[in-house]
């Protein structure tokens, strides 16, 4: 392995949703993800729901090459990358003064969190559009909006756990959120509520949603035909 790449501040977060191809070698593909396991990196694997993909794996840990190993591996195992998406964990810059204890689970989160085996995934970014510019709002104000953004969120406290980590830059959109939920009619709830909040309803847009069930990755892949 060449010398690591980490980022200065949290870790790197790779999804990949992939196809199955005939020839695909179930065994290399649950070896490549318990290797990057061993090698102190966390994969999330599920069975995707839909025609967007078969199978898709949440990896992240502190080495960008480790997570690009992972992705070579799958797909030398036989699997098709249909898509993906790159980004880094991060703490918002409305979250600041935050206990210790929660600036760190959203810097190195422990993945995936315990009965909650049901996950949707989608990117989104911040309009730029007229009087819907989110970048031109002051400070002051912006901070008010995810203030309110945040409280409709923690009514969903216990039923949903997310993740959002920071791709301005290192991909297309500026922000990738990953839900988890025991109940998948939470992850239907959650997103539709927090649509009428101000700084969604005016100011996001959203980019395609992949939803999956985990499981540990041998079983994940037996369900897919693997």
């Amino acid at each position: 392995m060449p010398a690591p790449i980490s980022p200065a501040v949290g870790w790197g977060v790779l999804h990949l949703f992939c196809r199955t191809r005939p020839g695909a070698d179930g065994e290399a593909i649950a070896a490549a993800v318990k290797s990057a396991q061993a090698d102190d990196h966390q994969v999330v694997a599920f069975a995707v729901l839909g025609h967007k993909a078969d199978v898709g794996f949440l990896a992240l840990g502190p080495d960008l090459w480790r997570l690009q190993q992972l992705q070579a591996d799958l797909r030398a195992a036989g699997l098709e990358v249909a898509d993906s998406y790159v980004s880094i964990t991060e703490v918002s810059e409305y979250a600041q003064g935050l206990p210790a204890e929660m600036l760190e689970a959203r810097l190195h989160p422990q993945l995936p969190p315990e009965g909650k085996r049901a996950l949707c995934f989608y990117p989104m970014s911040k309009k730029r559009e007229g009087d819907a510019n989110w970048f031109s709002l002051p400070y002051d104000r912006r901070k008010e909006l995810m203030l309110g953004h945040g409280k409709k969120g923690r009514e969903y406290a216990g039923r949903i756990l997310q993740l959002i980590t920071g791709s301005t830059g290192v991909d297309d959109y500026e922000w990738g959120v990953t839900l988890f939920a025991a109940d998948p009619a939470d992850l239907k709830a959650v997103v539709y509520e927090m649509r009428f909040d101000e700084a969604s309803a005016i100011y996001a847009e959203f980019g395609p949603f992949i939803t999956g069930l985990i499981d540990d990755v041998d079983e994940v892949l037996r369900r897919v035909g693997l």
